[in-house]
């Protein structure tokens, strides 16, 4: 017999009903971030309203109406006078990007932008396999690409790689025997002296002739367009971050001699606009090598952009020094660390990882400024604008040309900035 008086007892918890569609999901967060309030719903409508009708009216102009397929702006014209002219671009694309290096050789400069990528590939990246030889192979890479851009002959190449080594040895192997302090500059002095009186460097130097195998020269006049950005902007930046270390170093010294001699620097440099420092590359810099020596033009201009970059790279590296506590040397002496020891295996990785915003935005600002050289007769994309537009055919379009270089930067930019976030993300070792 079934007793019903008995109450009903469950054996197990109740399953969690799923929450209501208007607490998660988009939903949810459209109320929260767009409609949260009658002043946001109101702000969220106008301006998407503003924002669908800009949207419509880019791509109604850039891809609907446009013209692709012109001989030139009249042309375009006729087709559609209401849409965009692209065929200046379809046209003078490979100009864009390499300036007026010599069409049948330009398959040289495209191997050096995919090394590039291979370089950056084993550079940025932990997990890379063979990553070993890769870092070996990003480190010669600057002397594979001047070899591929420029040519000539391979033993001044090979002349020019010496006279780094020399450098890297003074200061690897001299650190053993003198303070590394002292090692550093007289590497440096040692392969300045290499670089500039052993004939390899400069083609012209007297007395000496290199000869041999290597690649048909281009002129420096050649180079432009995207090319031109590149090598000036990569250079900067990969020179400008250890010369701005260093600098850093040298400011917070205890040394009177090497802590004026950075400082001095540092605000010479910065208070004197990029502008200038690229009329002293076109024209004064030149003066301070020996006579008969031909320092060539970009590179007079890599130099100035680096230090004009390395300046701000120093303060920036040493906001993140001073944002360190005190406790980290002190915790480097405990240790028994001497000072290169403790800059390099403790100070100096937290001084970066927390300066990486600041490091960014000063490479970004670096690459947007290559197109200043524009001033001095240098076809980069800016240059390259008004040497098309010198074309009858052509003459009339700007906001095309606008766009497109600007897209270009906007891409090298952005990639960088997302770099720097999966940086600030990986290293983000505080709250784990």
């Amino acid at each position: 017999m079934t007793d019903n008086n008995v109450a009903w007892v469950a054996e197990g918890s109740i399953p969690p009903s799923p929450p209501p569609a208007g607490e998660t999901g988009p939903i949810r967060w459209a109320r929260e971030n767009l409609f949260l309030g009658p002043v946001n719903s109101v702000i969220t409508i106008v301006a998407s309203i503003f924002i669908t009708w800009g949207v419509l009216a880019l791509l109604q102009w850039a891809v609907f109406d446009a013209v692709v397929n012109a001989s030139s702006l009249a042309e375009c014209r006729e087709v559609n006078p209401h849409g965009a002219c692209w065929a200046v671009i379809v046209e003078r694309f490979d100009q864009f990007l390499f300036g007026f290096y010599p069409e049948e050789l330009r398959w040289r400069p495209s191997l050096a932008f995919a090394l590039l990528l291979v370089a950056l590939y084993f550079a940025l990246t932990d997990n890379a396999p063979f990553r070993a030889q890769g870092l070996i192979f990003a480190g010669v890479y600057p002397l594979i690409a001047f070899f591929l851009i420029w040519g000539g002959p391979i033993l001044s190449v090979l002349a020019f790689a010496a006279g780094i080594t020399i450098l890297f040895a003074a200061v690897i192997y001299g650190g053993r025997f003198i303070p590394t302090a002292f090692a550093l500059p007289i590497g440096a002095v040692a392969a300045v002296a290499w670089l500039l009186f052993i004939p390899g460097l400069f083609a012209s130097s007297p007395g000496v002739d290199f000869v041999g195998p290597g690649l048909e020269e281009v002129e420096s006049r050649q180079l432009g367009g995207f090319l031109l950005a590149l090598i000036i902007g990569v250079a900067g930046i990969v020179l400008s971050l250890p010369i701005g270390v260093l600098l850093a170093l040298g400011r917070r010294s205890g040394l009177f001699f090497i802590q004026t001699l950075c400082v001095v620097f540092i605000e010479f440099i910065r208070g004197v606009p990029l502008i200038t420092l690229l009329f002293v590359a076109n024209s004064v810099l030149a003066y301070f090598f020996p006579p008969g020596s031909s320092l060539d033009l970009i590179l007079r201009v890599v130099i100035m952009v680096t230090m004009f970059a390395s300046a701000y790279m120093a303060e920036v590296i040493r906001g993140g020094l001073a944002a360190l506590p005190s406790g980290q040397q002190e915790a480097a002496d405990s240790l028994g660390l001497d000072y290169w020891k403790s800059i390099r295996l403790i100070i100096m990785p937290q001084a970066l990882k927390i300066s990486i915003p600041n490091i960014v935005s000063t490479f970004i600002g670096l690459f947007k400024d290559t197109t200043l050289v524009v001033v001095i007769g240098l076809l980069d994309p800016i240059g390259l604008i008004s040497a098309i537009r010198g074309d009858s055919n052509w003459n009339g379009i700007v906001w095309e040309f606008y766009v497109f270089v600007g897209a270009f930067f906007f891409v090298v930019c952005f990639a960088m900035s997302r770099y720097s976030q999966y940086l600030e993300r990986k290293l983000a070792t505080d709250h784990r």
